[in-house]
């Protein structure tokens, strides 16, 4: 069958779903009610069912009431169960996948179940809309004339009392339906190698003489493969080697420092670049728009969506809203019901909502990864758009950074102390560093009233780092690829002082 009639093909078919995302768009608190109603109804005969009388709750209210927020730690002897064998825990259906997460770089690893109905309704119909949707806004669109090159994290699938353990894109790739598999390059076999700087080179040596007409992988991961393509074969610019390029899948980590590296690998304008918000815990968000930094969120993946204000979270007053009731540009924390039997689940991520009709939100960092040491409230949203208007007013280019709070001592003032690594130095430091702390200013008013005359905080404080860096930091703790990385920001000094010491 010829190319071109796939390519039709696949984009008609796609393309069917819009109807049914039109639905959520139009009802999406309807859509929601009856998510949470299934949910419990599926679960009433689970351990956990019984235990909150999952069967007499008839109302979003009496769930809020009577079912708790949970943390990872809270829901972790539940998880232990079914991971020793148990079936009827914390979900119907038999749950025999767990996806060790590596989104943390903490130690201690968090096995998070990944039940049939979630890789069905939630993770593969967010792959596929994710096409459905940038079909619809391009109708030129010739994907599928080439192959989409993924880049996924760790291969390993671990064995434990006819469970399995590994990371989500192991899982994924394990499970993955045909058509992805026809679509996608490189091989299975190529994408499932463990060993990081082995896998690259396949990669390239399997894709070199592809027809890619896309990539999908986590920005800062995907930006190493292209550089060592380029480094490879000689080329200056990746349409030299694949001509047909018009799109990047990416998610995992914020785009805004990476972009003006792209933009230099991939020079056309007509090149798009679409994000995604998934995790180990679910697919939640996909960009909906050409050219837009929103994402749409996901109404219909059998995941039921609650929200907590940050300024009242893990306070005595602490308020839990569900999606009907959030307003615009306030930064909530994300719980989660999902068709995998997490129940109330916090996941640690922080967004806020750029829009209520349709709901489309921005992530804006991680519930432990900002920096409230002296009030300043600093989120990584505020950090990364600041490194990038540093980086465009300086014209250079950052490859990874985090930043730690220097505590006051004596009657010396605080002070946020950056570790950057930059691809090209900035002619000036001092400047880069003037238009980053001028910039955080304007982004957040919190933190420009601590600096306000240097009456809280001293000006932030510059470490230009060592080539490769932050590659040797996740290299010694075998973190290579995926999506892990060192926290952006933390409210304790461990991070940069071991970065320091190397």
């Amino acid at each position: 069958m010829p190319l071109s009639i796939i390519n039709s093909f696949a984009s008609w078919v796609l393309k069917q779903r819009i109807h049914q995302i039109e639905l959520f768009l139009k009802y999406p608190n309807e859509v929601q009610e009856e998510l949470l109603h299934n949910l419990l109804m599926a679960s009433e005969n689970t351990v956990i069912g019984k235990k909150y009388d999952f069967a007499s709750i008839n109302s979003y209210q009496t769930f809020a009431e009577r079912v708790p927020i949970a943390s990872y730690e809270e829901l972790q002897p539940l998880i232990e169960r079914t991971r020793q064998g148990e079936q009827g825990v914390f979900w119907e259906s038999p749950i025999k996948w767990f996806a060790k997460s590596s989104g943390t770089t903490n130690a201690k690893s968090k096995f998070i179940p990944v039940s049939n109905e979630a890789l069905e309704d939630c993770h593969y119909k967010g792959s596929k809309d994710l096409l459905c949707l940038y079909l619809n806004n391009n109708e030129d669109s010739e994907l599928f004339l080439g192959k989409s090159l993924r880049l996924g994290g760790s291969s390993q699938i671990y064995e434990n009392n006819n469970t399995f353990f590994g990371d989500l894109s192991a899982i994924l790739i394990e499970n993955m339906p045909i058509w992805a598999e026809f679509s996608s390059t490189p091989s299975s076999k190529t994408s499932l190698m463990s060993e990081w700087e082995s896998k690259i080179a396949a990669i390239i040596n399997e894709t070199k003489n592809e027809n890619v007409t896309s990539f999908a992988g986590v920005p800062s991961w995907m930006l190493v493969l292209m550089n060592k393509v380029l480094e490879n074969t000689g080329k200056q610019s990746l349409l030299e080697l694949w001509p047909n390029l018009e799109v990047y899948f990416h998610g995992g980590v914020s785009f805004s420092p990476y972009k003006e590296q792209y933009k230099k690998i991939l020079p056309s304008k007509d090149f798009r670049y679409y994000e995604i918000y998934n995790a180990s815990e679910g697919f939640f968000a996909i960009q909906d728009l050409n050219n837009s930094s929103d994402l749409l969120l996901m109404l219909d993946y059998g995941i039921f969506y609650e929200f907590i204000p940050m300024e009242t979270f893990g306070t005595p007053n602490q308020k839990v809203i569900r999606l009907a009731d959030v307003e615009l540009n306030k930064n909530y924390a994300i719980v989660i019901t999902t068709n995998s039997g997490l129940w109330r689940y916090l996941i640690g991520d922080t967004v806020r909502f750029t829009s209520l009709n349709p709901y489309r939100i921005r992530v804006t960092g991680r519930t432990k990864h900002h920096i409230n040491v002296f009030g300043e409230e600093l989120m990584v949203e505020n950090t990364d758009q600041a490194i990038a208007k540093a980086c465009q007013i300086t014209q250079t280019e950052v490859i990874d950074y985090t930043v730690a709070p220097i505590f006051m001592q004596d009657k010396e003032k605080g002070a946020h102390e950056w570790m950057i690594e930059f691809k090209k130095n900035p002619a000036d430091v001092g400047l880069f560093q003037k238009v980053l702390d001028e910039t955080l200013q304007t982004l957040n008013s919190d933190y420009e009233a601590k600096r306000y005359n240097n009456m809280t905080l001293n000006p932030l404080v510059i470490n230009v780092a060592r080539e490769n860096l932050f590659y040797d930091w996740l290299k010694e703790r075998d973190k290579l690829g995926g999506q892990h990385k060192i926290p952006r920001l933390s409210n304790q000094r461990d991070y940069l002082e071991q970065l320091k010491e190397m």
